[in-house]
């Protein structure tokens, strides 16, 4: 196939009497002498049931046509003219919806320039909507925990214990909507991971999953959202101090100090291991300074361990500074404490007991030999 194959087609056949009436055209296109433009959704590919969605459609190439196509028992196509947007491109703003349950929300779209109308771009990647429902939600988790290192390498995994068997991960203002099969790694589970690579700005961002069976377009509810944290694409580091001193007895009040010379918009407090979001607070400027003060009031065991601090600013909160130095926390045990004084003392008692004793008895041994 050519560009000189596409057109508009008719045929005949002959009789005694003459030739036939024509038959209804056949409009033959002929796609892929462009590259393909590319296909997204706004504001997002997850679409709340029963609203409305807007697919745009662009390419440098100068299109001035664009066509956009619905896969599914009901295919269906929309063209639109091109449209000059402010960074060089021509697009197409399609709008789609009121979205439904149980139907194929799966598109593409193609190019074309209006005086060759039947030679198309090759058609752009697949984009499917999500219609998130309200079947049971999965959980978004990573095993590095919401604060990741820049560069580290990084794995999302979404699982459930309803038996899914495909797995979608949006990120929170994001086009890409990557799925992945289902793994059942027992009876009625499923999980899937998804490796987001060595960590960059990019990676930075609030993330929820789905979950999905088979080629249904309806959705399980988002799982909870997972707030990804990227530390060190800030090079100052704050620095973090304790109030009023690393070792305290429970219920007393606490304050860890977080501070930095430069301008940070935001300070955060993560304790090592903890599973839970870091703790945020805005940054207050004294005498050039900036710093927030987070209160762990009144302290019991469980605030022990060790705590670092984070800046960022509001421009792009999930990007953070390098860590402040790491500072332990230690929490007195007085029950611990107590049982080891108790038995000091009654080691003690136990010992004078004994000397006592070995006192009366030499001289009771003395006087003896004095009377003899």
């Amino acid at each position: 196939m050519g560009q000189d194959h596409a057109g508009s087609y008719r045929c005949y056949y002959s009789t005694p009497t003459g030739w036939s009436e024509p038959s209804d055209p056949l409009e033959l296109v002929v796609t892929g002498p462009y590259g393909k433009p590319s296909l997204s959704a706004l504001p997002s590919p997850v679409v709340t049931l029963g609203r409305n969605v807007t697919l745009k459609c662009g390419s440098r190439r100068g299109f001035n046509r664009f066509l956009l196509t619905k896969k599914g028992e009901d295919e269906v196509s929309w063209t639109l003219d091109g449209q000059r947007s402010p960074d060089g491109q021509t697009q197409a703003l399609f709008p789609v919806g009121p979205v439904t349950p149980g139907h194929g929300w799966t598109f593409r779209c193609y190019g074309f320039y209006r005086h060759t109308p039947r030679v198309w771009s090759a058609p752009s990647d697949p984009l499917e909507l999500l219609v998130p429902g309200l079947s049971g939600k999965p959980s978004l988790l990573t095993p590095q925990g919401p604060v990741v290192t820049s560069g580290q390498n990084l794995t999302l995994r979404c699982h459930s214990d309803v038996g899914y068997t495909r797995v979608a991960l949006s990120k929170e203002g994001g086009q890409d909507l990557p799925q992945r099969p289902a793994q059942r790694p027992q009876r009625g589970l499923a999980q899937a991971d998804f490796p987001l690579g060595p960590v960059g700005t990019v990676h930075g961002g609030r993330y929820r999953c789905y979950g999905g069976h088979g080629l249904s377009s309806e959705w399980s509810a988002p799982s909870e959202p997972l707030e990804l944290l990227v530390a060190g694409r800030l090079r100052d580091s704050p620095s973090l101090l304790v109030q009023p001193g690393p070792s305290v007895a429970p219920g007393e009040n606490v304050t860890l100090l977080c501070q930095s010379g430069n301008r940070m918009d935001t300070f955060l407090l993560s304790k090592e291991g903890a599973a839970h979001h870091p703790l945020r607070l805005r940054s207050k400027d004294q005498d050039g300074r900036y710093q927030a003060e987070f209160s762990l009031s009144p302290v019991t065991s469980a605030h022990r361990g060790t705590y670092r601090c984070y800046g960022s600013l509001s421009t792009d909160p999930y990007l953070l500074s390098q860590p402040s130095e790491p500072l332990a926390l230690v929490v007195s045990d007085y029950t611990v404490q107590n049982l080891i004084r108790m038995g000091l003392v009654a080691s003690v008692l136990l010992l004078l007991g004994v000397l006592l004793c070995q006192a009366r008895h030499d001289h009771g041994g003395a006087l003896d030999a004095a009377r003899s």
